[in-house]
């Protein structure tokens, strides 16, 4: 008889919550993915046939969440935070740039695992639709850009 293993478990995508510094409550119903991708730095040497090649330049994704809509304004704070740097205010850095923690639980609420990202800071800040003859919420979503992220856990 043949072995085929021991039978692996999957994590499911449905439970996460985020863990923003400043932010007391940031439940969201949605998460896009995070992803990362090195540049491919070819270069031929001698008039070589075959390149030689190296990693170069990382490039992360902004990662959008989405919510519904609460009198909670904390998410549209901070997106004015980044307004009133970029009209020339010159706030620093810590003002607006955040670390957050986007964590996968199990349906206990056990952290599988942890994704920090460092100096995250709102690119886009989108209210919601409104739409009289509808019976849903409104969503609202905020995109974040970052400078790094990994998995601590």
């Amino acid at each position: 008889m043949a072995i085929i293993g021991n039978p692996r478990s999957f994590h499911k995508r449905f439970r996460f919550v985020v863990e923003a510094d400043s932010i007391s409550h940031a439940g969201f119903q949605k998460c896009s993915e995070l992803s990362v991708e090195v540049a491919n730095v070819q270069y031929f040497e001698g008039g070589s046939l075959i390149p030689n090649k190296s990693p170069g330049r990382l490039t992360f994704s902004d990662v959008t969440l989405e919510r519904g809509a609460t009198q909670d304004h904390q998410l549209f704070d901070w997106f004015q935070d980044v307004v009133h740097t970029a009209s020339g205010l010159g706030l620093p850095d810590s003002l607006y740039k955040r670390n957050l923690d986007i964590v996968q639980q199990d349906r206990d609420g056990t952290t599988l695992r942890r994704w920090s990202l460092s100096r995250a800071w709102p690119v886009k800040f989108v209210a919601g639709e409104w739409d009289n003859e509808s019976d849903e919420n409104v969503i609202e979503s905020v995109t974040l850009t970052y400078d790094f992220f990994e998995l601590t856990r």
